[in-house]
């Protein structure tokens, strides 16, 4: 079984390969707003996790703030899984 983390590595690097973008290094520091990536891009990451995990913890948390970093989304989709 993978990993929270893995899954949504796979997910970004198939979501990138699909859309024909250039995905920046996945580190944890990693700032999203500045990382290139548009909000089509995140929507259908998100799309095919809540397929993978069976949630969205976007649309589940009405408090949730948008992740900043690489680590914050991860953190977010791990959490949702508890």
């Amino acid at each position: 079984m993978m990993s929270i983390r893995s899954t949504i590595v796979t997910q970004f690097e198939t979501v990138a390969k699909d859309q024909k973008q250039k995905l920046p290094p996945l580190e944890d520091g990693l700032v999203l707003l500045e990382s290139g990536l548009d909000s089509l891009f995140f929507a259908v990451v998100v799309a095919r996790l809540e397929d993978e995990f069976g949630v969205d913890p976007f649309a589940a948390a009405e408090d949730l703030e948008f992740p900043v970093t690489f680590y914050d989304f991860v953190r977010i989709y791990e959490h949702a899984a508890k």
